[in-house]
């Protein structure tokens, strides 16, 4: 299984941002796939879910600002968030269970200036 993650930056506080995670060596469509984020000091946590299904959740934190979305075509998960904040803040992970193994993309640094 391999993950990469693209489209991470600086960006003023009320900005927007696009990050891409693309799959491969799976049947992409068939898994649910997470994003998560770690800022310095802090514990990994939970961003945003899309299922198989195109359900998807979000932590409280990121509700109404972030969108996570998949195309099963481009194997790719994508997380359109905006109104960012300081808090945002944080390296972004991508993340996939396969065979009981959780797999991890490299992470892509996103900064938001106040």
């Amino acid at each position: 299984v391999q993950l990469q993650a693209f489209g991470g930056g600086l960006v003023q506080s009320g900005g927007s941002l696009r990050l891409s995670c693309v799959i491969s060596r799976i049947m992409f469509s068939h898994y649910d796939v997470d994003w998560y984020r770690q800022a310095p000091g802090r514990q990994r946590e939970l961003v945003a879910t899309i299922t198989s299904e195109f359900n998807t959740n979000y932590a409280d934190s990121v509700k109404g600002r972030f969108i996570i979305n998949r195309d099963n075509y481009q194997d790719t998960v994508t997380l359109q968030m905006s109104s960012l904040k300081p808090d945002d803040t944080a390296t972004y992970y991508c993340h996939v269970v396969h065979r009981g193994r959780a797999f991890w993309g490299p992470g892509t640094q996103v900064t938001v200036s106040s």
